[in-house]
């Protein structure tokens, strides 16, 4: 099943030519779902051919313009699109009051449904699952209240190995095979246990995203092994002082934040824009973590 995340958006507050807003899609079997929404979201979700009709969900990590923005044009286009069936918005507190001030001031009436979940940003908890994933907040330490969140694939099913299944199998057999049953025996068959003819599924694949905050060290007990890791990295080390002033974290913190709780892979993105180049940042990141990757606009994850 397919399980990957789209960079759209890696800069941080201020515009910088060839940088976006912070912006994420991520793919699960045939789910699609968007992290943040920074202004121009979806004009880069047209870029990637993605289509804005086959969202599931919206998730949000904060109310600072450059996560959200671009939210209020998307909406008013899924509308004009002919979306019908409801759209959950998951972020924290007031994010629906916004949404909806912004929707009477304007006049519109959205043809499909808002479906609000807010967020405890001060807690780690479940609060969004559908038969593709489950997702958890991560709470984030910044300026104004702001959640990370975990995405869990569903478990898989083992999988059946053709090699081991007998001939002359039903549709019907295979089919209650394929959804882990036995098979009792019959008067063409011996009877066939599921656990023969199938390899254990492989452990569902997980991401986390961790927006805008101060280096915590206690996320790495939550994001522990996940598969692949975001980790806002806004400035280098030597502005350390001035990433805790602005509730921010550094390429090398991020790094620390992935070595620490062991994932597979680390991404590092909303790159302040005093760096016009980004390979400082980089190098800092894969001093501690040597195979970080920078969340470079249009990269493409398969996990």
């Amino acid at each position: 099943m397919t399980f990957e995340l789209r960079i759209l958006g890696s800069a941080s507050a201020t515009p910088v030519l060839g940088r976006h807003p912070t912006a994420q899609a991520l793919t699960v079997g045939g789910a699609h779902y968007l992290v943040d929404c920074g202004e121009g979201t979806q004009w880069r979700l047209l870029e990637y051919r993605s289509r804005l009709n086959q969202l599931k969900a919206i998730f949000i990590s904060h109310l600072h313009g450059d996560h959200y923005f671009g939210i209020f044009g998307l909406l008013g286009t899924l509308h004009l699109q002919g979306r019908t069936r409801p759209l959950v918005i998951v972020g924290p507190p007031g994010l629906d009051d916004v949404l909806l001030a912004q929707m009477r001031a304007s006049g519109t009436k959205l043809a499909y449904a808002m479906e609000f979940v807010a967020v405890d940003t001060e807690v780690h908890a479940g609060v969004y699952e559908d038969q593709h994933i489950t997702v958890a907040s991560l709470p984030m330490r910044h300026r104004i209240p702001c959640a990370g969140y975990l995405f869990a694939e569903q478990p898989r099913r083992p999988r059946l190995l053709k090699e081991r299944l007998p001939a002359g199998l039903s549709a019907a057999q295979l089919a209650r095979l394929a959804e882990g049953h036995d098979l009792a025996p019959d008067d063409r068959q011996p009877g066939l246990r599921h656990a023969d003819v199938s390899a254990p599924a492989a452990p569902p694949r997980r991401y986390a995203f961790c927006s805008d905050t101060l280096y915590t060290p206690a996320l790495a007990d939550l994001v522990r092994g996940a598969d692949l890791l975001y980790h806002e990295a806004t400035f280098l080390e030597d502005l350390r002082e001035r990433a805790a002033q602005t509730h921010h974290s550094t390429a090398r913190q991020a790094a620390l934040l992935a070595r620490d709780a062991g994932v597979g892979r680390l991404l590092i993105g909303h790159f302040s824009s005093r760096y016009k180049a980004l390979e400082p940042l980089l190098a800092e990141a894969r001093a501690v973590f040597p195979t970080a990757e920078l969340a470079l606009e249009g990269l493409m994850v398969s996990l």
